[in-house]
């Protein structure tokens, strides 16, 4: 499974209409864009993967990339992530990247990523994500036409300039469907972006205020209510309200980032994304320290019908998929999941509020190569051969053969340690594989305050 050929795409697909994100007060969103990748074995096998982008701005990854990965191989995961930990120290934090080898193993072994990690194949429930702020009456509007189409679980999005504007969203939206659905609240806080237009900040006795009334209300959650890294705030906060508190989708330093929040108490819900969160295998170890100390978790998804996939097939392999909901992003008339997903074969659709997990192999995905080539751009083509060349170009011809030798020497030497425990009946997969324990009673209060969670 060494991997001999790396190529990366940018790729914008047009919205069908402007799409308002909550995040990006003052942001108008015409495109959909990520940076895609597809790596390819000796063998002929290809993984892919996506990382959401603003633009361009990953154009000089592949210089990077390529003599990190070719010739490693793709199921050997240490050593991935390794290289990628290794990228880290130079600010690409590139997590998402180790999912196209999750992608190549589960093709390997004929099983999605989710039966390797111990789960089963059926259905998971749904919650429709909201993505822009609106007010209470064109909030309800909203919510009417998901429950026309078989939602029961919504989640809004309030980040307002003051608290009684986004207190009167929740109120109308409540005296409309009291009691009737699931309903959650993201307040955007976890990461202030006031690039366009300013940014409404929440301090503690704001979210206070705030989240006491959700709780009066019956909301279920609030999300992101102050800053992500304000571990102790959340911690203040969480034991200061009867609502459960949510987060954790751009928190990137993996799973000693989350021992520190989970030793402070500061979530009941973490919702780790693995496009952001290190990879498939660390997102794996922060579901399995989560379910120890008895919080709970579900996924953040909002990124591409890609950054879905990785998401959903944690989500299915983890304790909570029959007890907890998944994020289902969907913003009419701009965001839409043709457009969201619209660089698969077959995007990601809900059915009565349900989505059915995919059988194919590995991620359970296609890519639709005439979507790809329509909206795609290639800037990188990643072989050994290529890699060679530039390395003379930039070092100079002794330099390059002395360094590529010196890398095969130690790339030859790693495959025969592998072959040897190959042959002694190791399974490589399998100590990334290790399964989440049905999540402990939780004695601080967590388990109270989700005991009304579907």
């Amino acid at each position: 499974m060494r991997i001999a050929d790396l190529t990366l795409w940018h790729v914008s697909i047009p919205l069908p209409a402007p799409f308002l994100p909550s995040w990006i007060p003052g942001f108008t969103q015409t495109d959909n864009r990520c940076t895609l990748i597809r790596i390819r074995t000796q063998g002929g096998l290809e993984g892919w993967s996506a990382g959401p982008s603003m633009g361009k701005e990953r154009q000089g990854l592949g210089e990077l990339l390529g003599p990190y990965l070719l010739g490693e191989r793709a199921d050997d995961l240490a050593t991935i992530r390794q290289r990628l930990r290794e990228m880290s120290y130079l600010g690409w934090h590139c997590g998402w990247l180790e999912a196209a080898c999750w992608d190549i193993i589960g093709k390997a072994r004929n099983k999605p990523i989710y039966e390797l990690l111990g789960g089963h194949g059926g259905k998971v429930r749904l919650y429709a994500s909201t993505g822009e702020v609106k007010s209470g009456a064109d909030r309800v509007k909203e919510l009417e036409a998901r429950i026309s189409e078989g939602f029961s679980a919504f989640k809004l999005r309030v980040h307002a300039d003051t608290l009684a504007e986004d207190l009167e969203q929740i109120e109308t939206v409540h005296a409309a469907f009291a009691g009737k659905y699931v309903m959650g609240i993201d307040a955007n806080q976890g990461w202030r972006v006031a690039v366009v237009a300013d940014a409404p900040t929440w301090d503690l006795q704001r979210a206070q205020a705030f989240a006491n009334r959700a709780a009066e209300l019956g909301y279920a959650w609030l999300e992101e209510p102050l800053p992500s890294d304000d571990y102790d705030g959340m911690a203040a906060l969480r034991a200061s309200v009867p609502i459960a508190i949510a987060g954790h989708e751009l928190n990137h330093i993996g799973l000693p980032e989350t021992r520190v929040m989970l030793e402070k108490r500061s979530l009941d819900i973490y919702q780790p994304d693995a496009c952001f969160s290190g990879g498939l295998a660390e997102t794996w170890r922060i579901i399995r320290a989560v379910a120890a100390a008895g919080a709970r978790y579900t996924p953040h998804t909002w990124t591409n019908g890609v950054g879905f996939a990785l998401n959903l097939q944690l989500f299915a392999a983890s304790p909570w998929r029959d007890s907890s909901l998944l994020e289902y992003p969907i913003a009419p008339p701009g965001w839409m999941p043709e457009f969201r997903d619209g660089m698969l074969d077959q995007p990601w659709l809900a059915e009565n509020g349900e989505l059915t997990l995919p059988t194919a192999p590995g991620l359970g995905f296609s890519i639709n190569p005439r979507a790809l080539r329509r909206y795609g751009s290639v800037f990188y083509r990643g072989t050994p051969l290529r890699v060679a060349i530039h390395a003379v170009w930039d070092k100079g011809l002794k330099t390059a053969k002395h360094l590529g030798a010196v890398r095969q020497a130690r790339i030859d030497a790693q495959q025969a340690v592998l072959a040897q425990r190959e042959s002694a009946g190791e399974d490589l997969l399998s100590s990334f594989v290790l399964p989440a324990a049905q999540p402990r009673q939780e004695s601080q209060g967590t388990g109270a305050k989700l005991a009304e969670l579907p």
